[in-house]
């Protein structure tokens, strides 16, 4: 199966993640949000099969260091705007099935439906 990880290269859950992935023969197309970025229509796209609530990383280090403007009366458009902004604020990986579904996340459940 051809997937598509947004990913950080410094993350250690990605890298486990596509470590795993690519042990069981996975084809991946990897994307590094911090290097390559993410287009707004792809963010829009990720975030309407998702939500953006859960694709809004309210536990980083880039979340803390906004001021509270910025964090105040969040929505979607807010939150996509602030994610192209801020690359690292998107929780990573993010999978995308080429059309069949997109996670957020690697928690057991995803490990369990792709390894």
């Amino acid at each position: 199966m051809h997937l598509t990880v947004y990913h950080l290269k410094t993350c250690d859950t990605c890298r486990k993640a596509i470590k795993a992935m690519t042990a069981v023969g996975h084809d991946l197309t990897l994307i590094d949000v911090r290097a390559d970025g993410v287009p707004a229509k792809d963010l829009s796209r990720i975030a309407k099969a998702v939500g953006w609530e859960k694709l809004l990383n309210t536990r980083s280090t880039t979340w803390r260091g906004l001021d509270d403007v910025e964090k105040a009366d969040m929505n979607s458009d807010k939150a996509i705007a602030l994610m192209s902004e801020h690359p690292t604020l998107i929780k990573r990986p993010v999978i995308d099935r080429q059309g069949a579904s997109i996670t957020v996340g690697w928690t057991k459940d995803i490990q369990a439906e792709l390894i």
